[in-house]
């Protein structure tokens, strides 16, 4: 048995001092205000009066994409890529990553190598493989279904069906609507990716090709709805940006609004039973980088249930203390949206998200240096996977 001692535990509601959490192999075993009689203690961690909290568990970042193919031309081996990524991932504190992978059906948005049938289910059979052999993190597939790619219909039905999907979200990234319904934004956006279809049909071709592109049908996406509610997986849409696709979506079955495009959506989603999730670098940049809803807002506006990278992992703890020390908002509630909240949205609660008696043990120990917050210690399953300590 391992005990913490002296550390600020993060519960659900409140901040707790002067007890010990024990930790029983994988679970946690509870607490106790002394060790004098706990014979079964193997080693002891003193947290030094530093924050224990819960491991973050990330929704939704595409990071894994960048490690794979650092470089336009340069492409590394996928499972090294996995494993130095974990390791990063496990500085940021992120226990749990649902890797966000795009089954797009063209180039607009620039050539990736994991955004094709072969390799998104490449990746899928490493992920699923690593478990069974030398890991740090819980490692899940989020598949993100663009809904002009009709080939991703049997892909993700057949992904689902093999337990190698963890996580499905819908997107439509037709301009006018959504996260580009701004059009100048839109325009710039892709002349950035320089995509095959951009500068092969310019951008009078692409809206075009958008305008008489076929889609997945409302059938379809509630087929895949009920099958992902069957196995017991979330649903998640993407850039809702009215009420009226709102309503959509949850006749489709979605569960989760992932990123809505403004305030007044959010709170829409909010009020309909929808989790909706913003992004962290979006709090750290103090905006969102395709100039729509603020997650600084969302939060405060109490319409942002979850946090999620996106993009940048480390910006998910920087983000609950910046919102905590700046704007006051209290840090139990803030942890929540990083690892309760997420837990619960996933359906995968009872085990993940929080301080409890039985829970899996998945924690951080944290300080604050500089006035940035820093890890020193990760569990995972139990097991100190990292200790870190800073020197001056």
């Amino acid at each position: 048995m391992i005990a913490i001692k002296n550390g600020k535990i993060v519960m659900p509601d409140e901040i707790i001092e002067g007890r010990i959490l024990l930790l029983d192999q994988d679970r946690i075993y509870g607490f106790t205000e002394s060790l004098e009689n706990a014979d079964d203690v193997e080693r002891v961690v003193n947290a030094h009066g530093r924050y224990v909290i819960p491991g973050i568990i990330d929704v939704h970042s595409d990071k894994i994409e960048q490690y794979i193919q650092p470089r336009p031309t340069s492409q590394v081996d996928f499972e090294f890529a996995l494993k130095v990524c974990e390791r990063d991932l496990l500085g940021a504190g992120i226990t749990t990553m649902y890797h966000s992978l795009s089954l797009y059906n063209d180039e607009i948005f620039g050539k990736s190598l994991l955004r094709t049938k072969g390799n998104v289910q490449k990746i899928a059979d490493l992920i699923a493989d690593i478990h069974l052999r030398n890991h740090l993190i819980h490692h899940r597939l989020h598949l993100r279904v663009e809904i002009d790619n009709l080939e991703a219909f049997d892909i993700t039905r057949d992904m689902i069906n093999q337990g190698k999907a963890h996580f499905i979200s819908f997107m439509d990234h037709t301009p006018g609507q959504g996260q580009y319904s701004d059009m100048t934004m839109y325009q710039d956006a892709i002349s950035k990716y320089n995509g095959r279809e951009i500068n092969k049909l310019g951008f009078d071709g692409v809206l075009e090709h958008h305008k008489n592109k076929p889609v997945l049908s409302f059938e379809q996406l509630k087929t895949l709805a009920e099958l992902a509610h069957d196995k017991g997986l979330a649903v998640a849409s993407h850039d809702d940006d009215t009420k009226e696709k709102l309503a959509v979506n949850e006749k489709i079955g979605v569960d989760i609004s992932e990123f809505p495009i403004t305030i007044d959506v959010a709170k829409s989603a909010k009020s309909r039973g929808f989790y909706t999730v913003i992004g962290a670098a979006n709090i750290l940049r103090n905006g969102s980088h395709s100039g729509n809803l603020s997650a600084t807002e969302a939060v405060l506006e109490d319409c942002a249930d979850i946090i999620c990278s996106d993009y940048y992992p480390a910006a998910i703890l920087h983000s609950i203390f910046l919102m905590h020390t700046k704007y006051g908002v209290p840090l139990p509630q803030m942890v929540n949206r990083a690892t309760l909240n997420p837990a619960r949205a996933m359906r995968t609660d009872k085990d993940y998200g929080s301080i409890e008696q039985g829970k899996k043990a998945d924690l951080l120990i944290v300080d604050m240096l500089d006035g940035y917050p820093v890890i020193t210690h990760v569990f995972v399953d139990g097991i100190a996977a990292s200790r870190i300590e800073y020197r001056r």
